[in-house]
């Protein structure tokens, strides 16, 4: 591995250079967090930042038992990438930005037809939730039209069908209010105790969570859908992974639940690191140790990010201090342009602060850790054209 890693204790490990700003909090939840029952291997990625009494931008890998706080109310969050036919060379941002007005709102009865068949064909069958599908919801959450700013892997871009003259567009969202309703009710019955194989709600728990990650995955596509709508244009789905959800996993030879709590899989091909809506976003493709003949090389990756990798730039800031950190330097109407020259949708004055670029870590310093250890190959940069955030109410 290379010099960004960082061994906290002999069962917690650093993703991240010396230079790289983490908060103290983040590292004590991490270091909190390996204490718990059944936990094995704990690994904060470059992009790690305090949650609610656990980090996020971390894996945990455990043994005999599950603990669905680690998950979060978001099962199933992730990114997923689709190649537009519309064209960067036609994009007129004015035109653009107006498409959007609406496009939060609940999907209408239009869409009813194609959100059963498409719940049918990924095996969902929770009820309630449906008027969530298709929208955004709030926090970090985003749909952003890209240009391909630079390459540093054609046969990359190749074996994706990705090309430099179409636009973009980015999704990252999750499970709304079905991944809340999930994690309310497992804490009013367990705790935060976690869950034994063994125990009656085990299977319980992971029988919605699996649907959840299908919620979520069916989520993506619609919004993807309905933006493509918006703009009058085809696309296609390139990419699309999850960084909040619990897996079995076998690591270092035991069978045990890879937790990933805003921790992006390298085990499943490319994947999109974002940055803020006023930074770039990365193309990455992960590298897995190859075996050697005592397989010290994987086990020394494996144990390090736990198959894991950064799932964005990382917040420096937490939210409701953006705006009286910022408010004195930036009107409202100075948040809607970047310094890339993009532009912002967003009809939530407070997100608009706490989303800020200036809240966030450069991206390229995370992905710059990333390199230096060993984990990923850049494969091209992307620009932000156009970030859509929630357009008002951010209830699920």
């Amino acid at each position: 591995m290379g010099k960004s890693v960082q061994k906290i204790s002999e069962h917690v490990s650093l993703i991240a250079s010396k230079n790289t700003w983490i908060e103290g909090l983040a590292i004590q939840q991490l270091i909190k967090t390996s204490e718990l029952n059944g936990m094995q291997r704990v690994a904060g990625m470059p992009d790690l930042h305090p949650g609610r009494g656990y980090p996020i931008g971390a894996a945990f890998f455990t043994t005999n038992k599950i603990y669905p706080a680690l998950v979060g109310n978001d099962i199933g969050c992730g990114m997923s990438l689709w190649q537009t036919s519309a064209k960067v060379s036609k994009v007129n941002l004015d035109k653009l930005a107006k498409k959007f007005e609406h496009v939060e709102l609940p999907l209408d009865d239009s869409w009813l037809a194609i959100i059963q068949s498409r719940k049918t064909a990924k095996n969902i069958t929770v009820n309630g939730h449906d008027r969530t599908l298709g929208t955004i919801g709030g926090g970090n959450h985003f749909a952003e039209f890209q240009a391909i700013d630079e390459i540093y892997n054609q046969a990359a871009l190749d074996e994706l069908g990705l090309n430099k003259k179409h636009l973009q567009l980015l999704v990252h969202s999750g499970s709304r209010g079905l991944g809340q309703s999930i994690l309310v009710d497992h804490i009013a019955k367990y705790n935060h105790d976690g869950l034994c194989e063994s125990d009656l709600g085990f299977n319980d728990y992971m029988n919605k969570h699996d649907e959840a990650v299908r919620f979520a995955e069916l989520n993506r596509e619609l919004i993807a859908m309905r933006f493509l709508e918006a703009i009058r244009a085809n696309g296609e789905c390139s990419l699309d992974i999850n960084h909040n959800l619990v897996s079995p996993k076998n690591i270092d030879g035991c069978d045990g639940w890879l937790h990933r709590k805003g921790a992006t899989p390298s085990d499943k091909g490319y994947v999109v690191i974002p940055g803020s809506r006023g930074d770039y976003s990365y193309l990455v493709k992960p590298i897995l140790a190859e075996l050697n003949d005592d397989n010290s090389a994987m086990l020394e990756n494996i144990n390090t990010n736990l198959f894991s990798l950064a799932h964005g730039a990382g917040r420096k800031w937490q939210r409701g201090e953006c705006h009286g950190r910022l408010g004195h330097k930036y009107k409202r109407e100075d948040l809607y342009r970047t310094a890339l020259g993009s532009r912002v949708v967003c009809g939530n004055k407070e997100l608009l602060y706490d989303e800020a670029p200036q809240a966030y870590k450069k991206c390229e310093t995370v992905i710059s850790d990333m390199v230096d250890a060993g984990l990923i190959e850049v494969v091209a940069k992307l620009r932000p054209i156009l970030t859509f955030k929630t357009n008002g109410d951010c209830s699920s």
